[in-house]
C-alpha cells in the first residue's frame, strides 16, 4: 500500500521549530500560511513565492495551506462579506498559480481550537493540552458572566463550577482566562474580557441554521474558483466538536459533514479529517466516517484525545486515547488505493501529526507554541509512520 504524505506544520521564519528540524523528522511536506496577513486581504504572489522558496530551500514541499483566514463578516453574513469573499478568491487564484493545491480552512466563530490548560501533567511527566469542562463553565458563568450562560449548563454543573471557582481562586481563574481568550497558535487573535464579549455579541441571533447558511453562501462563491484553479478546499472540524460560549458549531459530526458537502457539490469541496476534533464527540465513529467521506478527504490531522466522564478531555499519545488510530489509518490508506484504481492524480492524502505532548528538552525551552513543539510531534509522526508501514507489510505478506 502507498504511504500518505508526511507533513509538519510550520509557522514560518518566526516559528521556534526551525524548518531544518522538520526535515530531520522525516517529513516531506510543510503545512503553513502567510500568518502575517490575517485581515482578510489577498495574499500577494510575491509573498507566496518567497514562502514557497524558503520551504523548497530546505528540501521540502509546501503541501497544504493552513489557513487562509475567513473574515468574520463572512461568518456573520454582513453586507461587506462579498468584498472579503472576493479577496479570498484572489488568494485561491494566487495559490493555484503557485502550484499549491490543498487549502485547509475553518468556520468556527470567534474562537478556534479551545483548551483550558496547556501543560497538563501526564503520568510519564509529559505535558499535554486539556479541556476541563468544569473550569470552562466556571469561567463562562462566573467570570465572563455571559448573558444566558446559566441556561447552557445543568444545575449540577453550575454547582460544580461555583465550587471550582472557589478552589481555583483569582490567580487560577486568571490563568484559565489567558488560555481561553488571549490567543493560541492557529488563531492569531487575542482578546481581553470586554473585547471578547463584544466578539460574542456579533453572533447574537445567529444559530446553527443561520451559520450553516452563511457557510453555504461562502462555499457556493469560492468552489467554482477552486475548480478553475485546481485547488482542493478542506474544512477543519470544530475543536472541540460541541458548542462553546453559546456559539453555534456546524462542523462537528457526520451529519454536519454531509450538509456542508451538499451545499456545494464538487470534488473541490472537501474535508480535513481531524481525528482529535471529531474524536471529542463520543458518537462519531471515526473509521466509518473515513469510509463514508473518503473521496472528499483532502487532508488529515491525526491526533488522539482521551474523553473523561465529566465532558472534559485531554490530548493523549497519538496511538493512545479514545480513537482507534490504526483503524483510521487503515481506512485512509484503503481510500488512497481506491483513488489509485480510479486514476485520480490527487490520490495521496497529506497528513500531519497534531498537538504533540511537550517532552524531554522541549519542556525547558522559553519559546514553545503550545501543541506545536518539535519532539512531541516527531514522536507522533514516527508512530503514525510505523502504523502505515506495518499495515503495508501485513498486506504484502497476506
Amino acid at each position: 500500500m502507498r504511504q500518505m504524505k508526511e507533513c509538519f506544520r510550520w509557522y514560518g521564519p518566526n516559528d521556534p521549530v526551525p524548518i531544518a528540524h522538520i526535515a530531520q523528522a522525516g517529513a516531506t511536506g510543510i503545512v503553513t500560511a502567510l500568518h502575517q496577513i490575517y485581515d482578510g486581504s489577498p495574499w500577494p504572489d510575491d509573498a507566496i513565492a518567497r514562502r514557497k522558496a524558503e520551504i523548497e530551500a530546505a528540501g521540502l514541499e509546501w503541501a497544504v495551506v493552513e489557513s487562509i483566514p475567513v473574515h468574520n463578516s463572512i461568518k456573520t453574513g454582513t453586507p461587506e462579506r462579498d468584498r472579503y469573499i472576493g479577496w479570498y478568491k484572489d488568494t485561491l487564484r494566487a495559490l493555484g498559480r503557485a502550484g499549491i493545491r490543498t487549502i485547509c480552512y475553518n468556520f468556527m466563530p470567534v474562537c478556534d481550537w479551545t483548551r483550558t490548560e496547556l501543560r497538563y501533567p501526564m503520568p510519564t511527566g509529559a505535558l499535554a493540552l486539556r479541556f476541563d469542562a468544569v473550569d470552562f463553565a466556571a469561567y463562562d458563568v462566573f467570570l465572563l458572566k455571559r448573558q444566558g450562560a446559566e441556561g447552557d449548563y445543568t444545575p449540577e454543573r453550575i454547582r460544580e463550577a461555583e465550587a471550582r471557582l472557589a478552589e481555583r481562586g483569582e490567580a487560577g481563574m486568571a490563568a484559565i482566562e489567558r488560555v481561553l481568550i488571549a490567543g493560541l497558535p492557529a488563531t492569531e487573535r487575542s482578546y481581553d474580557r470586554e473585547s471578547f464579549r463584544a466578539a460574542l455579541a456579533d453572533y447574537d441571533g445567529i444559530g446553527p441554521e443561520e451559520l450553516r447558511g452563511h457557510l453555504g453562501y461562502f462555499l457556493r462563491e469560492i468552489t467554482p474558483v477552486a475548480e478553475e484553479t485546481g485547488v482542493r478546499l478542506c474544512i477543519h472540524p470544530d475543536d472541540p466538536s460541541f458548542p462553546l460560549f453559546g456559539l453555534p458549531r456546524i462542523v462537528s459530526s457526520a451529519a454536519d459533514a454531509r450538509q456542508l458537502l451538499a451545499a456545494a457539490e464538487s470534488p473541490a469541496n472537501g474535508l480535513t479529517f481531524c481525528t482529535g476534533s471529531y474524536g471529542t464527540r463520543a458518537e462519531n465513529d471515526l473509521p466509518a466516517m473515513v469510509r463514508e467521506f473518503g473521496p472528499k478527504i483532502h487532508f488529515a490531522h491525526l491526533r488522539n484525545v482521551t474523553l473523561e466522564a465529566d465532558g472534559s478531555f485531554h490530548e493523549s499519545d497519538h496511538l493512545g486515547g479514545t480513537a482507534d488510530m490504526p483503524a483510521v489509518v487503515l481506512a485512509l490508506l484503503e481510500e488512497q488505493e481506491r483513488r489509485i484504481g480510479e486514476g485520480r492524480e490527487d490520490w495521496q492524502i497529506p497528513l500531519r501529526p497534531d498537538h504533540g505532548h511537550l517532552l524531554a528538552d522541549d519542556i525547558g525551552k522559553e519559546r514553545i507554541n503550545p501543541g506545536y513543539s518539535l519532539i512531541g510531534r516527531l514522536r507522533g509522526l514516527a508512530e503514525l509512520r510505523g502504523v502505515m508501514h506495518g499495515i503495508a507489510a501485513a498486506r504484502s505478506a497476506g
